[in-house]
């Protein structure tokens, strides 16, 4: 029995909620994602256990071959170099050095609003948002004692909610890309409708921005930052999975802390990124590769770090090369975990877990029940297979053509079907976007998950509540 042989049924749901379960239950990832992934192969095997692990080994290497996903394994890796690089060369002390001199970022408070703001102001890309975020203000969180989890959070809430809220980035093309197959006339009027009704994310930037400004602790989060308080910057788990030496990188020389030993790095990756788009779209930004485009940005970081060390004379080129290579080591381990996630999501793919979930629920007719169902359903398969891209391929065709046939309009359909989808790349355990937040701010992905799931259910709940109010007034 292969992936084409299967019907999708209540079988394709247990690999992915084993697999986050286990993950929060016993804190082992690696352990809780190579369960759901033998689980898949297993099922997709007849029940063969054995010929189940063959294709768990065999599967892992194809989704390591496809090109895509090697581009955001190896840009996880150089972000390793790249963190050291900045940390080593004085840049992060000179910036924070910087920041304090002209009394800008001077308390918990005002560290919280940095990363706020710069998650809302770089959309060009979710992973270079996140990247961003936690190297200029993990330093700054660490000084103030607070918490990287509430960091983690905020990141993570301005990233992916960002994106999908701006149409000028690979996902606002995705989207356009989608509608654009299924016929509609206006793609760019009905999607640009859709930007004020995606209430969950919307929910979620707001609710970080309110809790960066009010420091707003929720369940976790309190212990998280009662922990950071006393000068503890990791939990017991955490500690095991984060290697700390990463940030007390020095290098032979002594080095004078500068601010653009670390600004000019990340601004070079920034403005790299659109470069990139526009380069692999043929001159169409939003057509460009985002997998090809962050590569090249984080290898430009990297390469504009090596300048300005080599350049000030403080390092060799064989210590840079040793440096990069321990801030590489110093990360195989969460990007292990992100190639373990997207293999669990290729299986869940053709187990056929998305559609699945949204055949259960198609017959609802009612628009003040079909609108929020739309958005539930979205977030279920996004949190079991935690791709967001994922879910836009499959609840918008489903959703959009629905609303249609049905005389409704369109844009409060494709809203829920990207608010669910962004929820889940928001919040669950196997979503890259979850472990690449935990990855740049220095957090354990599990303490990552658990911290945030509260907030991540408060604004779906808000959501909710207002797409059944949307539906009763369509």
């Amino acid at each position: 029995m292969n992936g084409m042989d299967i019907e999708p049924s209540a079988l394709s749901l247990l690999p992915p909620l084993v697999a986050i379960g286990l993950a929060i239950w016993t804190r082992q990832v690696y352990v809780a994602l190579a369960t759901g992934i033998w689980l898949g192969w297993t099922i997709l095997n007849g029940g063969n256990p054995v010929t189940g692990l063959a294709g768990s080994i065999e599967g892992t290497v194809l989704v390591l071959g496809e090109p895509g996903n090697t581009r955001v394994l190896l840009f996880s890796l150089l972000i390793g170099a790249l963190v050291i690089y900045v940390e080593a060369s004085g840049g992060v002390e000179g910036f924070v050095r910087w920041l304090e001199r002209r009394r800008l970022v001077s308390n918990v408070r005002g560290a919280g609003i940095l990363a706020w703001l710069i998650g809302i102001t770089i959309f060009i890309e979710s992973n270079i948002t996140l990247l961003v975020t936690g190297a200029v203000c993990r330093p700054l969180f660490d000084r103030y004692r607070a918490a990287r989890e509430k960091l983690a959070y905020v990141a993570d809430s301005t990233s992916a909610p960002i994106c999908i809220l701006i149409p000028f980035n690979a996902w606002g093309a995705l989207v356009l890309g989608i509608l654009g197959s299924l016929g509609i006339s206006q793609p760019v009027q009905v999607f640009v409708r859709s930007i004020p009704l995606n209430l969950y994310a919307i929910a979620a930037v707001l609710l970080s921005g309110f809790t960066a400004w009010r420091g707003l602790n929720i369940g976790p989060m309190k212990r998280a930052e009662e922990r950071a308080a006393q000068g503890i910057v990791l939990s017991e788990a955490g500690a095991l999975t984060v290697d700390e030496a990463l940030f007390r990188a020095r290098l032979s020389k002594q080095v004078t802390p500068r601010a653009f030993n670390m600004l000019i790095p990340i601004l070079t990756m920034v403005v790299t990124m659109p470069v990139g788009l526009y380069i692999t779209g043929n001159g169409v930004l939003s057509q460009g590769s985002g997998s090809t485009s962050v590569l090249w940005a984080v290898i430009a970081g990297n390469v504009a770090a090596w300048v300005l060390m080599l350049a000030q004379r403080f390092a060799s080129l064989d210590e840079l090369v040793r440096l990069g290579l321990k801030g590489v080591e110093a990360l195989v381990g969460l990007v292990l975990i992100l190639l373990l996630a997207l293999t669990l999501g290729d299986i869940c793919n053709k187990l056929g877990t998305g559609p699945y979930v949204a055949e259960v629920v198609r017959d609802l007719v009612k628009p003040v029940v079909l609108v929020p169902a739309t958005f539930v359903t979205a977030a279920l398969i996004a949190f079991a297979t935690g791709t967001s891209w994922g879910t836009f391929a499959i609840m918008i065709p489903i959703a959009v053509p629905a609303a249609q046939a049905l005389g409704l309009p369109l844009a409060p359909f494709l809203a829920a079907s990207l608010s669910g989808g962004v929820f889940g790349d928001h919040a669950s355990p196997i979503s890259d976007t979850t472990i690449v937040a935990s990855l740049a701010s220095a957090t354990d992905v599990i303490d990552h998950v658990r911290t945030q799931l509260p907030y991540a259910l408060l604004a779906a709940t808000v959501a909710t509540a207002g797409f059944a109010l949307v539906g009763a007034m369509i």
